[in-house]
């Protein structure tokens, strides 16, 4: 897409197709960075699910996600 909006799709072993992955999309932007494919440290990764924004700080090396939290599933299980 660009240098800070990379796009994602993700597929978890056992249940095939999902939305998003939070933890992919870090890790997704810390390998662009670290393979020089972006010099930005704030990257929009776009998921089937909808956005999310990632930041690497220099300052503390920490990864900070922001994006919205939607409920999306409801069920009940019998004990």
């Amino acid at each position: 897409m660009s240098p800070t909006h990379l796009k994602m799709k993700v597929w978890e072993r056992g249940a095939g197709p999902t939305l998003a992955c939070g933890t992919g999309a870090c890790a997704l932007t810390v390998a662009a960075i670290l393979a020089g494919k972006t010099s930005e440290r704030t990257c929009t990764v776009s998921l089937p699910g909808g956005d999310l924004v990632i930041e690497w700080r220099e300052e503390n090396n920490r990864i900070y996600m922001t994006g919205p939290a939607d409920y999306v599933f409801e069920g009940e299980y019998k004990l």
